[in-house]
């Protein structure tokens, strides 16, 4: 299975380029792709890809998020020493409106190590040596545990649930018999005195 390709791309607020933007870029074979306006503080992050219909950009408020940056570790020589390029990334996830109510829940539910006391999802990246490329990858990794989330798990056909049916029978079954073993055991050891 391939790795996802990520596409970014820069433009200012003019609407033609805007157009134009989007255009090349549904023509890209990628996964995912950041579309980032110069001079603004948003960005929009959007999901394309061949075989998908109708999908929604999601937008991600940036003005809603508190960004930091520090210093990094790992490789680099005296770069990580002298620049703070490690983004970290954190929003407030019960007051987060751009997120519907049942993915929010889901969210505190499935990321529990993340989020701390005061009930901020934390997000960070060190992946490259550059802080805006770090800060995409935070908001990347936001996006993908906002899509996550908001997926709803499939229905059960009525093959699936005639087989569970099945298997709690069964288990049954095997419960009561050893009930039966247990209790033959338990009058095998009384002793009567009369």
């Amino acid at each position: 299975m391939a790795a996802p390709i990520t596409a970014c791309l820069c433009f200012s607020r003019s609407a033609n380029r805007t157009v134009l933007s989007r255009q090349i870029l549904s023509r890209l074979n990628c996964d995912t792709f950041l579309i980032r306006h110069l001079g603004s503080g948003k960005k929009l992050l959007a999901k394309h890809s061949d075989n998908s219909q109708g999908d929604q950009p999601a937008d991600i408020p940036v003005d809603k998020l508190k960004i930091t940056y520090s210093r990094s570790s790992g490789p680099g020589g005296q770069h990580v020493n002298k620049v703070n390029t490690k983004a970290e990334v954190r929003f407030h996830v019960q007051t987060a409106e751009w997120i519907p109510e049942e993915v929010r829940k889901e969210i505190l539910l499935k990321n529990k190590t993340r989020i701390n006391k005061a009930g901020e999802l934390i997000v960070t990246s060190e992946v490259s040596r550059s802080q805006q490329r770090n800060l995409d990858d935070c908001v990347q990794k936001i996006s993908e545990i906002v899509s996550e989330a908001s997926q709803q798990p499939p229905e059960p056909s009525a093959e699936d649930l005639a087989l569970r049916a099945k298997r709690l029978e069964k288990r049954n079954l095997a419960r009561l018999k050893q009930k039966k073993i247990h209790s033959s055991t338990k009058q095998a050891r009384q002793v009567n005195f009369d």
